[in-house]
């Protein structure tokens, strides 16, 4: 099974989204493998988002992702990086498709609910960055035999 990351951001916080979120996952048959609110600091935001610290906006997203905790999930389940990332809907959440996370209760392209792992590669990493040992834990959803067909499992 495939692991992702994905962050509950603050704005989805400060609306009080996070259950409603939180249960979309769930209820697409994603398993949760570890959960944790963390306040974001500084080195975290620079190690987190480094491939934008050269663009204007930079400071901005910093900013943004240290207003409240942000809740983060590694989330486990067949193909989950992309069925996650379809889930959540395109970034800018004005042109995200209804039926989406974003397209069903955000309207930014910044404040826009959550953050996913955009690939297997970068999914690795950032559940690297937010979990440590013995924070992810392998069990035996009791639905599995509901959610995936015998040869998926």
């Amino acid at each position: 099974m495939e692991r992702t990351l994905i962050l509950i951001k603050p704005d989805a916080i400060a609306r009080g989204l996070a259950g409603r979120i939180l249960a979309r996952f769930e209820e697409k048959g994603l398993k949760i493998a570890g959960m944790k609110m963390i306040q974001l600091d500084d080195a975290k935001l620079r190690e987190h988002y480094s491939h934008l610290a050269d663009k204007p906006f930079f400071p901005t997203i910093c900013e943004f992702m240290s207003r409240t905790p942000v809740l983060a999930l590694c989330l486990e389940g067949l193909e989950a990086v992309s069925v996650c990332r379809k889930l959540c809907g395109v970034t800018n959440a004005r042109n995200a498709e209804p039926g989406t996370i974003r397209g069903d209760m955000a309207m930014s392209m910044q404040a826009n609910l959550v953050h996913a792992s955009d690939s297997v590669e970068t999914a690795q990493a950032e559940v690297a960055r937010f979990f440590g040992a013995g924070e992810l834990f392998d069990y035996q959803p009791a639905l599995l035999a509901y959610l995936y067909a015998s040869d998926e499992r």
